[in-house]
């Protein structure tokens, strides 16, 4: 569905250097800190920005060459863009309508109600919650088949970002012809949702995992110098070194557990993966 190959975007303090795939029927994360290339990479699949080298195909074509019909098939929710603020939900439904010729106003209404989001209060008066939720309606009721997210959960609450990350399940489950590629700063989010995980640091990608992988077979080991020296490190992809002497991150936490069991060796979260990816000596 979308194919990122050597994507290759400069600034004066940063480059980013890119290349990840969203299959069909799948949700796909893209995690990272603040300023890794997330908003980055999303903008130069959608043709905002120029790209200094590589390649990015969406529904086969570059995103340049998509047909206005095509653009409509895709569902998108950037942070720095939304809906002015002196319109209210009516207005709103007008502007998707003569966008969009798969609009459904029933299932937008009926998702507002559903998300509290109030009919009659502009927009500029809203929440910071409310407008991100309005924001996910509105690319999830158009019927598209690519959703394209960055950050849509953030400044929600616990409860509200269930249900938008309900809703995100839902649409893929609908319609295998379905794919999602969503950007979040919070972990526990994408570990409940998405199929599969790309990890990216400083604009480059640095891990890309199932997510089922990641928590089943990923591990941390905690071990002190002398084990850790007798250890062996072909299945260790970083390493930290701590008070205790050394935390490692393995993709094959059952080997180390089975042939070491003089060593901890914990079930690692994706926290965990990333603080160990980005802090830790990559090996």
């Amino acid at each position: 569905m979308l194919i990122i190959n050597g994507l290759v975007k400069k600034y004066k303090d940063f480059t980013l250097n890119c290349s990840m795939n969203v299959e069909r029927g799948r949700i796909t994360g893209l995690i990272g800190e603040n300023g890794a290339g997330k908003s980055t990479t999303f903008k130069s699949v959608l043709g905002l920005i120029s790209c200094d080298g590589g390649d990015i195909t969406l529904f086969r074509k570059k995103p340049e060459q998509l047909k206005k019909e095509e653009r409509e098939k895709i569902g998108v929710v950037l942070g720095d863009a939304g809906f002015s603020g002196y319109l209210k939900v009516k207005d709103v439904v007008s502007v998707l309508a003569a966008m969009y010729p798969k609009f459904d106003r029933a299932a937008f209404m009926k998702l507002c109600m559903q998300l509290n989001i109030p009919q009659d209060k502009y927009i500029k008066e809203f929440s910071t919650g409310m407008k991100a939720k309005l924001k996910v309606i509105a690319a999830l009721t158009h019927k598209a088949e690519f959703l394209l997210m960055d950050e849509p959960t953030a400044g929600l609450d616990v409860m509200a970002r269930e249900s938008i990350l309900d809703l995100l399940r839902e649409y893929v489950e609908e319609d295998e012809g379905r794919g999602i590629l969503i950007s979040s700063h919070i972990s526990t989010d994408l570990e409940g949702l998405c199929d599969d995980i790309y990890m990216i640091h400083k604009g480059n990608i640095i891990l890309h995992e199932d997510t089922d992988v990641l928590l089943n077979e990923y591990g941390l080991i905690k071990a002190d110098k002398e084990h850790f020296d007798k250890m062996d490190k072909d299945y260790i992809l970083s390493v930290r070194e701590e008070n205790y002497g050394y935390a490692c991150l393995t993709s094959q936490r059952k080997f180390y557990m089975e042939n070491y069991p003089d060593i901890i060796v914990e079930k690692g979260s994706i926290d965990e993966v990333i603080t160990m990816m980005i802090g830790g000596v990559r090996q």
